[in-house]
């Protein structure tokens, strides 16, 4: 007889009830299905994942060679080199206005850590955290690894999915700690005026609240102007940036946080438990991004008109075959309302997967029910041959 004791099926381990209780990312599965379709020779046009397609600044790429050739492949400080977070203070000071000390510079592993370490720093279990919807996915997750709760406040579709002040006051109970805004947006695109950011503060300041701004889309903007937050409530803004976006440095993996002092510390005291460094090559080329002023901003200049060009085109042709889609002013994102196609987003995104071979992501994670997003990362002719795509599902 067969010794069952040591059967995989038999002894399964005890996972953590945090763990069980945490949702696999919708836009992950999407693109693990585009990409099984893609290796069975299916030509499937990906509009899932937020990646630049265009190739890092020459001068960063230079840089990360001569990083390799000087031996700065070493482990750093946890919080990242000085001179990065020199140069990080020296890009907020130049670009925004906002006043750091290299100290309230923590370096992580992407802008997804960033905002890791920012709950796991200011959350207690139970304490609520303010996110307007749809918003992107891993924000309430990360609230509830870090024992939170979301309290979402909806945003219309007709108001170009900007938040409303009073209903963000509104949501605020006795247990509320914080308060997201991210801006331009993931999922959206929304790009919110002065006046309400301006609004949202102060409504922050007047309950004692942080305010965590997710800041990585602030060289896409195609209307309008990036506005800093921390400039009105500076002594409990937490910022969050990173190299991926606008620096088309996604697989580099280089974020930070710029916070209050003790909040900064407590981010590194996490880090340095978890993760310690980030990578040493990536950072010292990510110095040379930020210190290489005119060759970096030639280089956002160029993407920026190209993501222009698709979106218009995009936009335009969605809301032509009567797919509603709000003008989107940052970002590579569009929201759209599919349903017209099936009632069900998960559905919809099924059916544009299958029959069409355009790959989008539902808005259920989102918490945008009717809506898919969809990425104009990729080139303009995909972008159009997309379109033609979905003309064929829909009519």
């Amino acid at each position: 007889m067969r010794d069952r004791s040591r059967d995989p099926e038999v002894i399964m381990p005890q996972l953590s009830n945090a763990i069980r209780a945490l949702k696999a990312s919708s836009t992950v599965a999407f693109n693990a299905k585009a990409l099984e379709l893609k290796r069975a020779g299916v030509d499937v046009i990906p509009m899932t994942a937020g990646e630049p397609d265009f190739q890092p600044p020459a001068h960063v790429i230079a840089a990360a060679h001569e990083a390799i050739d000087r031996g700065m492949t070493k482990y750093t400080a946890s919080e990242g080199t000085r001179e990065l977070r020199e140069a990080i203070v020296a890009k907020h000071a130049r670009e925004n206005g906002l006043s750091y000390a290299v100290e309230q510079v923590v370096v992580s592993t992407g802008g997804k850590q960033s905002l890791f370490n920012a709950f796991m720093a200011i959350l207690d279990p139970g304490d609520e955290v303010v996110i307007p919807a749809p918003y992107w996915v891993s924000y309430p997750a990360q609230v509830q690894i870090a024992g939170g709760v979301t309290v979402p406040v909806a945003c219309r579709a007709e108001d170009g999915f900007v938040p409303d002040p009073a209903a963000i006051e509104a949501a605020i109970t006795p247990r509320t700690k914080a308060i997201v805004l991210t801006s331009p947006s993931n999922p959206t695109g929304a790009v919110v005026p002065e006046a309400v950011l301006k609004a949202i503060a102060d409504v922050a300041e007047k309950h004692d609240l942080w305010l965590i701004t997710d800041e990585l889309y602030e060289h896409l903007i195609y209307e309008g102007t990036f506005t800093p937050v921390a400039q009105w409530y500076p002594e409990r803004t937490i910022l969050v940036h990173g190299a991926s976006k606008g620096y088309a440095l996604t697989g580099w993996r280089i974020g930070w946080a710029c916070a209050p002092i003790a909040v900064a510390k407590a981010m590194n005291t996490l880090q340095g438990q978890v993760t310690s460094n980030a990578n040493a090559i990536a950072q010292y080329a990510t110095q040379v991004a930020l210190n290489e002023v005119d060759a970096t901003a030639a280089f956002q200049a160029m993407t920026r008109a190209a993501y222009r060009e698709r979106r218009d085109v995009l936009v335009a042709g969605l809301n032509d075959l009567g797919l509603p889609t709000p003008m989107p002013h940052g970002a590579f994102y569009a929201m759209t309302d599919v349903r017209s196609i099936d009632p069900d987003e998960t559905a919809a995104a099924t059916m544009l997967l299958e029959r069409a071979r355009v790959a989008v992501v539902p808005g259920t994670d989102f918490l945008a029910p009717g809506f898919v997003r969809l990425s104009y990362a990729c080139s303009i002719e995909r972008v159009r041959t997309a379109l033609e795509r979905i003309a064929e599902v829909v009519r």
